[in-house]
């Protein structure tokens, strides 16, 4: 989620004027391992939300990339924000505390969505907006000139957001821009044209049909703020169940969610393929597990799989395993 302190509108038309820059992967991770992309630039201009692809990985009037990270344990252990490109940071904030917008005793976030943040300017009336980093992160000051790919700061929570991810938005001349689509010419077909982004960042933020964010295995029932924190338990050869879990983002209404669990022999002990779900998600989490057995639970490894299948086809499948 995101909301800056100043309100922009998506430049959807002619190719912007001057050079762009070639913006590298803002964010020290690695997309699909320890981070997913949330959320795109919201290219309708109307009252719904379509993504670059006229997909619905976006929501309404969003002005830039969110890139999630899994849960609160990888914000706490640190991931670094990086200039896009080269260019010298023009103004920031700092302070704010690292709490959800849902939390009890969250602060009044007027004019201060973005949450401490900063602004690159990158020449050519082009800039970069970097939001919701960890408070007292900030390792740069107005006036500074930065590398591209040096550290700006760490992903936090402030701000107008949930969950830790890093908010990037494009600017040039003061409007929004797409980066994977800057011109607008790819709309009309639903796909990317001259994309700003270097072909390392391109392969890294290749566009995808939702994504599993969690999955593990825990000795019961899994709680999503649970899950959030990453707290959940692993469970040993004394559980009294075994729980297999997935939490996955980006789903759409008609979804149907399968879990299925199997012994160290291959035998099926657990398949549940949850009713289609009734409108989109923007994240999910399901969960299936089974009563240890009077003899206990055989030695050897447990294999699980998550697989969310869309309009009769699986798009997106996780397999994971743990030892007991």
């Amino acid at each position: 989620m995101i909301g800056t302190a100043l309100a922009f509108a998506v430049a959807a038309g002619a190719a912007p004027a001057g050079a762009a820059p070639s913006f590298a992967l803002p964010i020290a991770c690695q997309v699909g391992r320890t981070c997913e992309v949330q959320n795109y630039v919201d290219r309708d201009p109307g009252p719904g939300a379509k993504d670059y692809r006229c997909g619905h990985e976006t929501y309404q009037d969003h002005k830039g990339i969110d890139i999630r990270l899994p849960d609160m344990a990888a914000q706490k252990h640190g991931v670094a924000v990086l200039a896009a490109a080269p260019g010298k940071v023009l103004r920031m904030r700092d302070g704010m505390p690292d709490i959800s917008v849902r939390a009890p005793g969250a602060p009044p976030l007027s004019g201060q969505e973005c949450g401490n943040g900063l602004v690159v300017d990158h020449g050519g009336g082009w800039e970069t907006q970097y939001c919701h980093m960890a408070k007292g992160s900030l390792v740069v000051k107005p006036g500074q000139t930065v590398a591209a790919g040096a550290p700006l700061g760490r992903v936090g929570l402030s701000g107008n957001t949930e969950y830790p991810h890093l908010h990037v938005t494009v600017r040039h001349n003061g409007k929004v821009v797409d980066p994977f689509d800057p011109d607008g010419s790819g709309l009309a077909a639903c796909k990317m044209a001259h994309p700003l982004w270097s072909p390392a960042a391109l392969k890294a933020l290749a566009y995808k049909p939702g994504a599993v964010l969690n999955a593990g295995f825990a000795p019961g029932p899994v709680k999503m703020e649970d899950v959030e924190a990453g707290g959940v338990p692993r469970p040993g050869p004394d559980a009294a169940y075994l729980v297999v879990y997935g939490r996955a983002i980006d789903l759409q209404a008609g979804d149907v969610i399968t879990l299925e669990l199997s012994s160290p022999t291959g035998a099926r002990l657990a398949q549940n393929s949850l009713p289609p779900l009734d409108n989109a998600k923007a994240q999910h989490i399901a969960y299936i597990g089974v009563k240890r057995p009077a003899a206990g639970w055989q030695s050897g490894a447990y294999k699980a799989r998550y697989t969310v299948t869309r309009q009769g086809k699986p798009v997106i499948v996780r397999d994971f395993e743990t030892r007991l």
